[in-house]
C-alpha cells in the first residue's frame, strides 16, 4: 500500500482545535474563581512557603538562609520537642476516647421521644458554639483555680480542695475534662446517625430476645460505625491541634505538664521568631496526622459497617 502524497494529506479536512473548556463550562470557572484564587492566595501559597521555609533559618528580620534538613535534625536532639511530643500524646489518649464515649452517651439519650425534647437538645448544644473560645478557657481557669468554684463546692461538703491547674499531676486532665465538655459538635453528628438507623433493627432483636445491652453492641454500634469512624478522625486531627486552653489556662505549666505540641510550635514562631524551626515543626505534625488517619482508614475495614445493597463490611 502506497503512502499517500503530500498533495493528498493537504487535501484532507483539517480538524479544528478544540478548548478543552468547553463554552457550556466558562461560567461555571468564572463562579468558582473567588474560591479559586483565595484557595491558591490563601492555603495553597501559604503551604509552599511553609515547606520552603522549614528548610531554612528564618526570624522575619532577615531573608531566608538555606540550611538543608537542620531544622529537622535539630528536632532529634530537641528534649522540648519530645516532652511536648508526649504530652500530646498522652492527651490524645484519654480526650479522645472520652469524647467520643461521652458523646455517644448524650446523643442517645436525646434520642428519646420525650416532650420538650428539641428544647434540651438545644440548650445542651448551645455551650458548644463557644466551646473553643478564650473566654471558655478563662472561665475554666476559674473554676479549678486554688480559689475556684470547684473548691468552693468541695468546702462546703467538708472536702479539702486543690490547684486543680497548678499541680503537674492534675493540669492535664483538666483540659481532658474540658475537651470532654466541648461535645457538642460531635454529640449532633452522632444524634443524626442514630435518627438514621432503623426501627425495624430494634424491633426485629426484640423479638429475637435481645435486651438494651444486645442491641447496642449488635445493632446501634454496627449501624453507627461509619458515623463513630467519622468523629474518631475529626476528633484525633482537632485534638492534636489543641491551643487555646493550654495557652490561656496553664501556659503550658506547670513544669510543662500540659506544654502541648501547638503550644511549642506558637512560641517558637511568634516568641523566639524561629520561623524556619517552626515551620519545620508544623510539617512533622502534619507527618504524624496524616499517619494516625491513614492507620485508621486502614484500620476501618475490620470494624466499620458500611450498609449496601448485599450489605457487609467495605
Amino acid at each position: 500500500m502506497n503512502a499517500p502524497t503530500a498533495d493528498a494529506m493537504r487535501a484532507l479536512p483539517k480538524k479544528k482545535w478544540k478548548s478543552p473548556i468547553g463554552k457550556e463550562a466558562i461560567p461555571g470557572y468564572i463562579f468558582i474563581s473567588p474560591w479559586l484564587i483565595g484557595f491558591l492566595l490563601l492555603t495553597a501559597w501559604p503551604i509552599g512557603q511553609s515547606l520552603f521555609l522549614s528548610f531554612n533559618e528564618y526570624s522575619m528580620l532577615s531573608a531566608p538562609q538555606w540550611i538543608g534538613t537542620a531544622n529537622y535534625e535539630r528536632m532529634w536532639n530537641d528534649a522540648t520537642f519530645w516532652k511536648s511530643l508526649r504530652v500530646t500524646f498522652t492527651f490524645v489518649l484519654f480526650a479522645v476516647p472520652l469524647r467520643l464515649a461521652f458523646s455517644l452517651l448524650v446523643a442517645m439519650l436525646l434520642n428519646r421521644a420525650m416532650r420538650g425534647m428539641n428544647v434540651y437538645r438545644t440548650l445542651i448544644y448551645f455551650p458548644s458554639l463557644i466551646g473553643g473560645s478564650v473566654a471558655v478557657a478563662a472561665l475554666w481557669r476559674n473554676m479549678f483555680g486554688v480559689d475556684g468554684y470547684i473548691n468552693s463546692i468541695l468546702g462546703f461538703f467538708g472536702i479539702q480542695g486543690m490547684g486543680w491547674i497548678s499541680h503537674p499531676d492534675t493540669a492535664l486532665y483538666t483540659l481532658i475534662l474540658l475537651n470532654t465538655w466541648q461535645f457538642g459538635s460531635t454529640m449532633v453528628i452522632f444524634l443524626a446517625g442514630l435518627k438514621q438507623i432503623p426501627t425495624e433493627l430494634y424491633e426485629a432483636a426484640s423479638v429475637d430476645g435481645a435486651g438494651p445491652i444486645r442491641k447496642f453492641f449488635n445493632v446501634t454500634l454496627p449501624m453507627l460505625s461509619p458515623v463513630m469512624f467519622f468523629n474518631l478522625v475529626l476528633t484525633v486531627i482537632n485534638s492534636f491541634q489543641m491551643f487555646t486552653a493550654a495557652f490561656i489556662i496553664t501556659k503550658g505549666g506547670p513544669v510543662q505538664s500540659t506544654y502541648m505540641y501547638a503550644l511549642f510550635l506558637y512560641e517558637k514562631a511568634f516568641k523566639h521568631y524561629q520561623m524556619g524551626y517552626a515551620s519545620a515543626l508544623a510539617w512533622v505534625l502534619l507527618a504524624i496526622v496524616a499517619v494516625l488517619t491513614a492507620i485508621n482508614f486502614l484500620a476501618s475495614r475490620y470494624w466499620v459497617f458500611y450498609e449496601n445493597e448485599g450489605g457487609g463490611k467495605r
